[in-house]
């Protein structure tokens, strides 16, 4: 759950290397989590001994509470169940994620987001799926937009992503799918500045359907995408929106996302993680869905800046975080992190300015077998923007 104030306000897994260097299985379930301390705090002694038992799936519920001006009190909560799809342990860590959100102000989200492997990874399947009736403030396209931009826009969504991946070779993935977006009841509240917005100069009409075909590359090295201790994520996906399968436009899009994660000794699990995003969308692409702040699959770029802070037709996007350890018991843990992102204007495909943020944030072991952690992160960008992140599991 995002939690932003200044430039507006809104609220809001993979693979064991088979190559000739493996990413080591990290065992972190002699570690303590929530339930131990719980079990402490009942006075059950007997609790690490019985917690430390693998399960077939490892279920992590975390609720939150927020409030933003723009959407008032806003209840949150986030669950995901990890799993092997095999006994012997020998694919990656499966995951699926869902979210439930509401607010005083009418937002209304449903997510459900899984990554599942087959036996030895042979296959992978991800889906994303989501409801929304969603408020939020846009301020036009570009990273050059200002605060006197900013406009209520209103809408009602629908997501059905889809995709299969088919093992080539270790670690790399041919996959195909299917992508849906449709948005209705679209309406526009402001134009603050006196101004036409970007958004009725866009055009966007009250509502909007862009059905395409996605044709993916995919290398994925790492063991545990919940909080990865190693390997390298890379991810190239081209989609085509047909108007002979319901979509309103024939446009495309094209987005590489790059995720390195580096650990820096054999002693610790601290981990310096990078990622980079680039992402290019064709003229004729509605406008709810340009490349966008929190943009990507779970909503987690950009931190320090509200979700959907920045829009244009083309995205570049660089991050990077330390991770470390607190407690040597690796219930507490921390995170430091820098981001910059800039997109391109209404008029022009130029990057005319860079918008950075950073922040740091802490870590909370809310399961040792999945090793999933309660993120709580709070980050500053430019002009009075910051924000509160809270996440079940790592953002990249």
């Amino acid at each position: 759950m995002l939690t932003c104030r200044g430039q507006g306000d809104t609220s809001k897994i993979r693979e064991k290397t088979v190559s000739a260097q493996p990413i080591a299985v990290v065992d972190s379930s002699k570690q303590l989590d929530l339930a131990d301390e719980i079990y402490k705090l009942l006075g059950k002694s007997q609790s690490l001994k019985n917690t430390a038992r693998p399960k077939k799936i490892n279920i992590s519920i975390v609720p939150s509470l927020g409030y933003t001006l723009s959407s008032g009190f806003t209840l949150d909560l986030t669950g995901n169940a990890a799993f092997y799809t095999s006994k012997a342990h020998t694919e990656n860590l499966s995951a699926i994620i869902n979210d439930l959100s509401y607010d005083s102000k009418s937002q209304k989200i449903f997510i459900s987001r899984s990554e599942i492997w087959a036996p030895e990874n042979r296959y992978k399947f991800v889906s994303d799926i989501r409801v929304e009736e969603f408020p939020m403030t846009t301020y036009g396209l570009g990273t050059t937009t200002t605060d006197a931009q900013a406009n209520h826009l209103f809408y009602d969504y629908v997501k059905v992503y889809s995709t299969m991946y088919k093992k080539i070779i270790p670690n790399f993935y041919a996959g195909v799918g299917y992508n849906l977006d449709y948005h209705f009841n679209i309406a526009e509240q402001g134009d603050q500045d006196g101004q036409e917005s970007d958004f009725k100069k866009y055009g966007e009409p009250q509502h909007s359907s862009s059905s395409g075909l996605n044709a993916d590359l995919l290398f994925d090295s790492r063991r545990n995408p919940i909080n990865p201790l190693g390997g390298t994520y890379a991810s190239l996906v081209f989609r085509q929106n047909f108007t002979f399968i319901g979509s309103d436009a024939y446009w495309r899009s094209v987005m590489l996302d790059v995720r390195r994660y580096i650990k820096l000794s054999p002693h610790s699990n601290n981990i310096l993680a990078v990622w980079g995003i680039a992402w290019f969308a064709s003229s004729g692409t509605p406008y709810l869905d340009l490349p966008a702040t929190a943009g990507d699959m779970y909503g987690n770029s950009g931190r320090g800046y509200a979700a959907g802070r920045f829009i244009g037709k083309n995205m570049l996007y660089i991050e990077s975080e330390y991770r470390f350890g607190i407690t040597s018991n690796g219930l507490f843990g921390g995170v430091i992190f820098a981001n910059g992102e800039s997109f391109s204007g209404l008029n022009s495909n130029a990057f005319e300015r860079i918008a950075p943020a950073a922040g740091a944030g802490i870590r909370i072991k809310a399961n040792k077998h999945s090793n999933t952690n309660i993120c709580i992160d709070y980050g500053v960008g430019t002009k009075g923007s910051h924000c509160f992140f809270v996440n079940l599991g790592e953002v990249f």
